[in-house]
């Protein structure tokens, strides 16, 4: 289990330094910025990225949705669901602490300004509703963990999991950023918040409830309805030529 949650830490970490740090470091770098398109493009490569470095060991969640829409979804215990999101939070904040620090070695840096954080009405970065942010939240993390789900199917091709699911979170930052700076997850949602605080506080439980329940709704209605009858395997131990192999690890 040490391994496990080291492993959730580190992918956690990853991220939100890789995601959260492309916005705040290159995003609207001068003449030479990465933009929209470039801060999405990152947060994808950083999951897909932890995903094959260290999905293997804990499964590969960095996100306390995506845990819990594994546990919803019948591929996780629920008796490791608060280590796991604990290591999650642990990692998204030690990685903002760093980020913090880098980011301060410039004269003109200013927390206030949004350090990454999510937000709705007059801190969307398109100025969206309440209303409309917290359903963007809930469907594109429903979408998420049907696409996680699919892909780590015993059914699945092997070894493709983490490119769809790169892939997934990098078209969800494309849709959604103008929205609300893309969360779909917890504690990449939590780790700036702290560091902003007033207004990035008092609006993080949407960035909790949204995606949980949109996690929540994925899991149980992927596998009431779409995953089908999952053959069990042979009592010898050995599968016959046939049958699909075992269901794998979920990453995300």
């Amino acid at each position: 289990m040490l391994a496990k949650l080291a492993a959730e830490f580190l992918g956690t970490f990853w991220l939100v330094l890789g995601g959260c740090g492309s916005a705040v470091l290159a995003a609207a770098f001068p003449e030479l910025g990465i933009g929209f398109a470039g801060v999405s493009l990152a947060f994808g490569l950083t999951v897909l990225t932890a995903v094959y470095a260290l999905g293997p060991i804990s499964g590969g969640h960095f996100n306390p949705a995506v845990t819990m829409g594994l546990w919803a979804g019948g591929r996780f215990p629920a008796r490791h669901i608060a280590s796991y999101i604990a290591a999650q939070l642990a990692g998204g904040i030690a990685a903002t602490a760093i980020l913090y620090v880098i980011a301060s070695g410039q004269a003109e840096f200013d927390v206030a300004a949004g350090f990454a954080a999510n937000g709705y009405g007059a801190h969307s970065p398109g100025g969206y509703s309440l209303g409309s942010a917290l359903l963007c939240e809930l469907v594109m993390t429903f979408m998420f963990l049907v696409v996680i789900l699919g892909a780590t199917h015993q059914r699945a091709p092997v070894g493709f999991a983490g490119i769809a699911i790169g892939l997934a979170l990098t078209l969800i930052h494309l849709i959604t950023i103008p929205v609300t700076n893309t969360s779909v997850n917890p504690a990449r949602s939590t780790a700036p918040a702290i560091f902003v605080g007033d207004w990035a506080l008092a609006q993080l439980w949407l960035f909790w409830v949204a995606p949980i329940a949109g996690a929540l709704v994925a899991g149980f209605a992927y596998r009431s309805v779409l995953e089908g009858e999952i053959a069990e395997p042979p009592v010898t131990g050995r599968r016959p030529a046939n049958e699909p192999a075992p269901r794998r690890t979920a990453t995300s």
